[in-house]
């Protein structure tokens, strides 16, 4: 999925669907973590992704609980 086309899915959340989707990237990141570790990772790029999609999670996150401020 392109970034302009993620940013309009996230854009179109609640917060409570972001916060569960935040979550469950965290979750799948750990998982991740715990597959290179044991040199099982299949896609390294994966891990990139998620912190990027973290990160921007956070950042609509913050925007949104400062609007309702």
């Amino acid at each position: 999925m392109k970034t302009k086309e993620k940013v309009k899915e996230l854009k179109s959340l609640t917060v409570s669907e972001l916060e569960v989707r935040d979550r469950d990237y965290r979750q799948e990141l750990f998982n991740l973590r715990l597959r290179q570790a044991t040199g099982q990772l299949d896609k390294p790029s994966r891990l990139r992704e998620l912190k990027t999609d973290i990160a921007r999670i956070a950042t609509f996150l913050n925007q949104t609980r400062r609007k309702a401020a």
